[in-house]
């Protein structure tokens, strides 16, 4: 069921974080609840949204797999993280300048045609700084346990996979660039709403990681690979 899977994968955190972000968590777990029952035979069309997805291309490219590193690529991603962060950045809830001009003009089926479309690409991968790999991979799969960072794995998966009943996004083969910046945003407290929990989240676990952490987990996450054949 959705609602065990959700609790199954926030049941990883409980020990590594504090009360106040456990509180967080708690609230997470029944926004998720209600969000992913609304969104969890999400559909769309993809070949409708091939066309529409024109306007994204700019940034995203034209399978979601963008060339500049400061965007990211949205090939292969979960479609309700996708639909989630639209709507974020739609409302104003997460501000992304570039897209003030593009959500407003988009309608709930362009959003669910769109997201469509690009989750049914293959995202095109990356690879690690070899001289990052022995930090980043530490911290991806094991955390800090001196710092209190918990393992990055524990909710976007050992392959970089997400979880989509949590709201987790895929992490593998993203750019390390725009990585490192949402975790730099993420410690410096940014989040996106009162209602966006899982933003919050964020915030705890990057709290106490290094610019050294923060560059080295960001290159070994962009060499990560997610086998979807």
């Amino acid at each position: 069921m959705i609602e065990t899977a959700i609790i199954s994968s926030y049941f990883n955190l409980i020990q590594i974080l504090g009360d106040h972000e456990m509180r967080l968590l708690l609230r997470a777990i029944a926004s998720s609840l209600v969000f992913f029952s609304l969104h969890a035979f999400a559909q769309g069309d993809a070949a409708a949204g091939q066309g529409k997805s024109a306007i994204c291309a700019a940034c995203h490219g034209v399978d979601g797999n963008s060339v500049v590193p400061n965007w990211p690529k949205l090939a292969g991603q979960h479609q309700e993280y996708l639909i989630r962060q639209t709507h974020l950045i739609k409302d104003g809830a997460r501000p992304v300048p570039e897209m003030m001009g593009i959500t407003p003009g988009l309608s709930d089926q362009d959003i669910l045609d769109i997201t469509a479309y690009f989750t049914a690409q293959k995202n095109s991968g990356g690879v690690a700084d070899e001289s990052k790999v022995v930090v980043g991979e530490r911290i991806y799969r094991a955390g800090n346990a001196e710092s209190g960072v918990p393992a990055c794995m524990s909710c976007h998966g050992p392959a970089g996979e997400g979880n989509p009943l949590a709201g987790y996004p895929v992490v593998a083969g993203q750019h390390a660039l725009y990585v490192a910046n949402m975790l730099t945003r993420f410690r410096q407290g940014e989040h996106w709403g009162d209602d966006d929990h899982l933003s919050k989240i964020m915030n705890g676990s990057a709290s106490e990681l290094t610019n050294e952490e923060i560059e080295a987990v960001a290159s070994y996450i962009q060499g990560l690979y997610r086998n979807t054949d």
